[in-house]
């Protein structure tokens, strides 16, 4: 038989969370953000749960041109726009949408030769400092892109680099757009999914919203929220199953480098699953685990295709009466087979990093299939 881990994608999930964004948003758009091969997930494995977004916002061509060949016929946009000149003929055989952030862009549009004029979001720097006009440049270059026959259409657009906390939060950002772009012509979009659920009443004085891990049932600001204060489900699950189970004696140490000994009598299960699958080898012992459904934490140091598991009750929520055998469900992060939730921020807090790294960090080596297609679908 083939190795037992596997990755479940939950469309739906991805519709659910998509409609709780959507609530959010009240009249506004929907960007659905599917950058990085939708966060790990897989562009084509998420198209039927995220379709009914009003547009899909990502980074590169090729997942533009995956999404067209999935059948989409709405707008796409580019979050940094083109690279080179030439992106600019595809961006017009594609009709994508993307951003001007800088000089060498407009640039790259006035040289273009088109039949069909572009549309794009001229970029804000609010106070991110990575991309986008400063304040005092955005006019100018907004009255830069306008005079150009290239262009129809002028969007404009921000990124909040603190809207996931609440100091400043979008204090600052957000009356620097305002301010910038005061009485412009053009449609807004300002809110990822930070700004969204926790400033919906940004959402009703712009145009378009953009969530990202909102969509993929992250919170955006772990720890200070989970998932579940904001309605939002799992849309990832990785599971495997243990494939041996042995007794610690007290003294007895596990795994590389000896890092945990066991101070009393310990039953514990080896897993199959380790770093070179996505799972982070930084997670330390106490890094929490589903064993069929029930909760408990790893053990020593993560191998590369294995990880041990806590398997006694005295020092777990596995029932004293359960027995866990070779073949028994262990559910890294998201749903378990029995519908227990193991957040997958609860797994990148205890490993020192975020949910989207996790997801992103997926190994192509683990099966991954997509639950629920014809469900979302109908």
């Amino acid at each position: 038989m083939p190795r037992p881990i596997h990755a479940l994608i939950h469309t739906d999930a991805l519709a659910h969370n998509l409609q709780r964004c959507r609530q959010a948003a009240g009249e506004a758009r929907v960007w659905a953000v599917v950058k990085a091969n939708a966060y790990g997930h897989g562009i084509e494995r998420v198209y039927e749960g995220l379709r009914g977004a009003d547009g899909f916002a990502l980074l590169d061509l090729a997942e533009a041109q995956r999404i067209r060949q999935l059948g989409w016929r709405g707008p796409i946009l580019l979050l940094e726009g083109v690279f080179e000149p030439r992106d600019l003929e595809l961006c017009s055989r594609l009709g994508l949408w993307h951003t001007v952030h800088d000089d060498a862009q407009m640039e790259m549009l006035a040289g273009h030769k088109t039949l069909q004029p572009h549309k794009v979001f001229l970029k804000l720097d609010s106070g991110m400092h990575r991309l986008g006009f400063a304040p005092e440049r955005f006019r100018a270059a907004y009255a830069r892109l306008q005079a150009l026959p290239q262009v129809e259409d002028i969007g404009l657009m921000t990124h909040f680099a603190t809207a996931d906390v609440a100091e400043p939060g979008v204090a600052a950002a957000w009356p620097c757009f305002q301010a910038a772009t005061a009485e412009l012509p053009g449609e807004r979009s300002v809110c990822n999914s930070a700004a969204l659920l926790r400033q919906p009443q940004l959402a009703e004085q712009t145009d378009w919203v953009r969530p990202g891990i909102a969509l993929y049932g992250s919170s955006p600001d772990f720890p200070e929220h989970g998932i579940a204060h904001w309605g939002l489900q799992p849309t990832m699950s990785l599971r495997s199953q243990l494939i041996s189970v042995r007794e610690l004696q007290p003294g007895d140490a596990i795994g590389y480098g000896a890092t945990f000994t066991a101070e009393r009598p310990l039953r514990v299960g080896i897993v199959a699953c380790g770093y070179a699958d996505g799972y982070p080898r930084v997670a330390p012992t106490g890094t929490p685990v589903l064993v069929a459904g029930h909760r408990s934490r790893t053990l020593g140091r993560v191998s590369m295709d294995m990880l041990a598991v806590d398997l006694t009750p005295a020092t777990t929520q596995i029932p004293a009466d359960f027995a866990p055998r070779v073949g028994t469900e262990v559910t890294l992060w998201g749903r378990s087979g029995g519908g227990a939730v193991l957040p997958i921020d609860e797994v990148a807090q205890a490993a020192g990093t975020l949910g989207y790294e996790l997801m992103c960090a997926l190994a192509p080596r683990v099966p991954t299939e997509v639950e629920g297609a014809d469900e979302a679908a109908g």
